[in-house]
């Protein structure tokens, strides 16, 4: 039985929704949390396949094997990953920022965009506090996933950046915040079951995307968000694919780490054996 790293974020829900719906009676065991933990437990072996942050897959690449054609990516403002700031970005520099404990990804993209883009050094402190509690301690927070989401309901009095947005901006390109990621032992060992898994993962990414408003509809973050601005999500902001420009901009993203020190090397992209997608 595979076991498979579910991220508890509504980003997610649309594909293990089509997945278990329209795949019923499949052999896996579903386990969730937040992609931080997930990454662990992937990197120990307490899971085998993940949607997984793609900063994981950079920093143990010798551990994993890429499922093709899949990732949570945005083309653009991806709603989810915010810095929520009293001041504008310029003038962060020198200043405190409070982090998300949940996504590194995300965390080396906001350094990444500050430093090369904005030309602002700040420093980094992971927050426990309550949102507002955080912006009085700090002039800026990032959130990611659902807290971020839920943030942006508020709609608080304070200048709001979506970062998928000021990555596409300034490069043109998509931004892969998630991975499909492997064990490559497991893609060894069980390379019928990884294989058939991911046909099944690109045939739900299809059937989600033709049956968003209806996921919709029955999804519990439905209760707190509403059912057409999640299904807006989706459509709008959330990308499932990785394509040549997904994988341009991971390159991107990697190289940029190693020049900031945040990877030691930009990693080489493997993909699992027979697949379609071609090696980077």
């Amino acid at each position: 039985m595979l076991r498979i790293g579910r991220i508890e974020y509504a980003n997610c829900t649309p594909i293990f929704r089509a997945l278990q719906e329209y795949e019923p009676g499949l052999d896996y065991k579903l386990v969730g949390g937040v992609p931080a933990r997930l990454n662990a437990m992937l990197c120990a072996g307490l899971i085998d396949v993940c949607p997984s942050s793609s900063i994981e897959y950079a920093r143990h690449s010798e551990h994993y094997l890429i499922l093709p054609h899949l990732s949570i990516s945005s083309v653009g403002a991806v709603g989810s990953v915010l810095l929520f700031s009293r001041v504008p970005l310029k003038e962060l520099d020198r200043r405190n920022i409070l982090l998300s404990s949940e996504s590194a990804t995300s965390v080396n993209l906001l350094k990444i965009l500050l430093e090369k883009r904005f030309g602002c050094r700040c420093n980094y402190k992971v927050h426990t506090s309550s949102f507002y509690e955080a912006l009085r301690e700090a002039p800026a927070l990032l959130l990611i996933g659902d807290a971020a989401l839920r943030a942006s309901i508020l709609d608080p009095d304070l200048l709001v950046y979506d970062l998928g947005q000021l990555w596409h901006e300034w490069t043109g390109l998509p931004f892969v915040f998630a991975l499909w990621l492997c064990r490559r032992q497991v893609a060894i060992d069980r390379y019928a079951e990884v294989a058939d898994l991911t046909e099944r993962l690109a045939w739900s990414k299809y059937h989600a995307g033709e049956n968003l408003q209806s996921i919709a509809e029955d999804s519990p973050e439905a209760s707190w968000m509403g059912a057409d601005r999640l299904e807006a999500y989706w459509r709008d902001n959330i990308s499932y694919d990785l394509d040549d420009r997904h994988l341009e901009g991971l390159i991107l993203f990697y190289r940029y780490c190693a020049e900031l020190d945040l990877l030691t090397a930009v990693p080489e992209l493997h993909f699992l054996a027979g697949s379609s997608q071609k090696d980077s």
